[in-house]
């Protein structure tokens, strides 16, 4: 991930301040400063996904190994103590946070692991986020605990009926709520679970075209389940014309193993913004 180039396009198309007034300037001697040293990896944690990370000079070496983590170490020694090498800012979904990278000839001093915590974070209202992943499962794990509205949706394959549960339209996106019923004694393991669109007709199109859509959350991690499995996608808000299905495809990892789709219609995507939000309000 190259930080360094995207920086300024993303301070600018966020809205960003590129300059403060005179009140609300930070200096570096005001951050929260974090001694580093090249042979320490110092790991930053956040309470929520990380969107963007920006390393001020070429001197530190960074990396985002999962979505809330990120790794700092300097490229080299040399440096003397109290050197300031560069400033980090990381901006999660809700919040922003910089830290004054500080080096240190002595590696017991140099941090290892530090949380974000609750006064280093800068509230901020991220315009490419119109939902936190936090609200997202919020809603998700509400859904998925209600009982089923939706009875008419369903399909059958290799002793397994997989159904649709409940559609919700929350914000800008859409959460489908479904079960599977695993009529069977074997376990099935799943190797991946997609979501497209298709053609209604795809054996018969000359120009058949599949989309697949990227989810903004699956609910349930889980990776087998032996007679019962229920889970809610979270998708984009789209609109699709009436030759199209909303399929949602499940795998086995077995060479020889077991698939099972469902298709949903573009009227019981439209049904969705009929279902009331009282479940999603109840605390």
């Amino acid at each position: 991930m190259n930080w360094k180039k995207i920086a300024m396009s993303f301070l600018l198309a966020a809205g960003l301040p590129l300059a403060r007034n005179a009140q609300a300037q930070t200096t570096y001697e005001e951050m929260e400063q974090l001694t580093v040293n090249e042979q320490i990896t110092t790991v930053i944690t956040a309470s929520e996904p990380v969107r963007f990370v920006d390393i001020s000079t070429d001197k530190v070496a960074g990396d985002q190994p999962i979505d809330n983590i990120i790794r700092l170490k300097p490229k080299e020694s040399g440096h003397g103590d109290g050197e300031i090498l560069a400033i980090v800012t990381i901006v999660t979904e809700r919040y922003r946070t910089q830290y004054a990278l500080i080096y240190t000839t002595r590696m017991k001093e140099a941090v290892t692991d530090k949380e974000i915590l609750l006064q280093e974070r800068n509230a901020y209202n991220n315009p490419a986020v119109s939902m936190s992943t936090a609200d997202m499962t919020h809603h998700a794990r509400r859904i998925w605990n209600s009982p089923a509205k939706i009875r008419n949706v369903a399909t059958k394959a290799h002793r397994m009926v997989m159904r649709l549960n409940n559609i919700y339209s929350v914000g800008n996106y859409f959460f489908i709520d479904f079960s599977i019923e695993n009529k069977t004694n074997i376990r099935f393991d799943i190797d991946e679970i997609r979501i497209k669109l298709t053609d209604k007709k795809l054996a018969k199109a000359t120009n058949a075209q599949t989309i697949e859509l990227t989810p903004a959350l699956v609910l349930e991690p889980g990776k087998t389940f032996r007679h019962g499995y229920r889970n809610v996608i979270v998708v984009k808000k789209m609109t699709f014309p009436n030759d199209k299905l909303l399929t949602i495809e499940m795998t086995e990892k077995q060479i020889s193993g077991r698939n099972i789709s469902l298709n949903i219609d573009y009227e019981d995507i439209l049904a969705a913004d009929s279902f009331h939000a009282d479940l999603l309000e109840e605390e």
